[in-house]
């Protein structure tokens, strides 16, 4: 481990708990540059170790990485030297550092390093949006796919850094867009997703309550909320796992419909915690003068998701995929009547009119575009009185006037006598 932090005999090992408190990030790279050039593979030749480190060495520095944060007091501090250390220039990221960053934090989420991924959530909202791809893409192989079961790890991050866990979200539902069979999500990364959504809906607005925000969003970042991401994909998984689905078995051959129901059973809850967190979003949006101003699911894409779903519902037509069709239609018309009611989609009924009009026909969405019937005023009804929901029919003209009635005499009002027997008899 010696010789790649230091020539021995020259300057002691790297010890994190003995990293200057003065000028950090000088510090850290007079203590670790050497290492950090041969992970980057930008060690010169009058370097001291121009090879890239092997496995174990590299193993070592992501202790030391990890152990430095964990135990640096100053957030700012943190931020500062994750930020030089990872942060692309020029909006060019370099390979080796994003691959060690994945590590990183790879191995932060394994022994809970709750400063390390706060430092990644931080670096998650401020890194365009490819990158950020990349390293959710990175913990899911290997959360996901590396090892089985060990996605429980990735788990229980939720309880310890929720605002990574938000970030995160946003990061992988952009990378997997549905758009390739490749692209679905993978059924563990869909579990976890679901069941920290369920559990408190609250996550996914981590972000956008915590951060100072402007009217106008920076473009080729990640959303301030994963909202549009998840809304694609309650909207999209119907027709897109029956576009990768085998053939229908044969009039002999039992339907395997365990996996399948269990995976329609989490995009429910999913499709149900979406919606419940656009509700909440009207007194949020006013609380911070945004209602009206700031679009949390932007109308470009919602115009991608119908799109999206135009080419996959003509794709599968020769297929009759009649009920897919209709509960995603049917998701579409739910999500975006509570978003525009929160006022987290801004756009106009006519809008929604011109984008659908080639979707295959929906009575939800049809009702959803064309909106509330808009009665007349009655100046002369009294309060309290609701007119029909229905005017009359175009093809029959209104029921003419009735004429009014004579008015009938008065009746004596007959006191009430209490000596008297009411004579009551059943009715046999």
């Amino acid at each position: 481990m010696r010789c790649f932090l230091a020539r021995p005999g020259r300057r002691r090992s790297l010890s994190p708990r003995k990293l200057p408190a003065d000028g950090p990030l000088s510090g850290w790279r007079r203590r670790g540059c050497r290492s950090w050039e041969a992970v980057s593979g930008a060690a010169s030749s009058s370097s001291l170790c121009p090879q890239r480190l092997n496995s174990l060495q590299e193993l070592q520095l992501l202790e030391i990485m990890c152990s430095y944060f964990q135990e640096q007091s100053k957030d700012s501090v943190r931020q500062v030297i994750f930020s030089s250390l990872f942060s692309p220039q020029g909006n060019k990221a370099d390979d080796g550092r994003m691959a060690l960053l994945g590590k990183l934090v790879s191995m932060a989420v394994a022994v809970c390093r709750v400063p390390v991924l706060e430092c990644a959530a931080s670096w998650l909202q401020r890194t365009p949006a490819v990158y950020c791809m990349r390293l959710g893409q990175a913990l899911v192989d290997d959360y996901c796919g590396l090892v089985p079961g060990s996605v429980q790890t990735l788990k229980q991050v939720f309880s310890a850094s929720p605002r990574f866990c938000c970030q995160f979200i946003a990061a992988v539902t952009m990378r997997y867009d549905m758009s390739s069979d490749d692209l679905i999500p993978p059924p563990d990364l869909l579990e976890m997703v679901v069941s920290w959504i369920f559990e408190d809906p609250r996550l996914v607005l981590i972000t956008f309550l915590n951060t100072p925000i402007a009217a106008s969003l920076p473009i080729g970042f990640l959303e301030l909320t994963p909202l549009s991401g998840l809304i694609r994909w309650c909207v999209k998984a119907p027709l897109a796992y029956r576009r990768r689905k085998p053939p229908p078995p044969g009039p002999r051959e039992p339907p395997a419909a365990g996996p399948a129901q269990d995976r329609q059973a989490l995009y429910s809850k999913l499709h149900l915690s979406v919606l419940q967190v656009l509700m909440m979003l009207q007194g949020h949006l006013t609380e911070k003068k945004l209602y009206g101003r700031l679009g949390l699911v932007p109308f470009e894409h919602v115009v991608s998701l119908v799109e999206d779903l135009g080419r996959l519902a003509d794709e599968l037509n020769p297929l009759n995929a009649s009920e897919e069709t209709e509960l995603a239609l049917d998701r579409l018309a739910q999500a975006l009547q509570v978003a525009m009611a929160s006022g987290a989609l801004l756009c106009t009924r006519e809008d929604l009119r011109t984008v659908c009009s080639r979707l295959p026909h929906n009575n939800l969405l049809q009702l959803v575009i064309s909106g509330p019937v808009q009665q007349p005023a009655h100046a002369a009804l009294p309060p309290g009185f609701y007119p029909p929901m229905h005017t009359p029919p175009l093809g029959y003209p209104p029921h003419a006037a009735m004429p009014a009635h004579p008015a009938l005499p008065a009746h004596s009002v007959q006191t009430f006598m209490p000596g008297m027997a009411f004579p009551y008899r059943p009715i046999r």
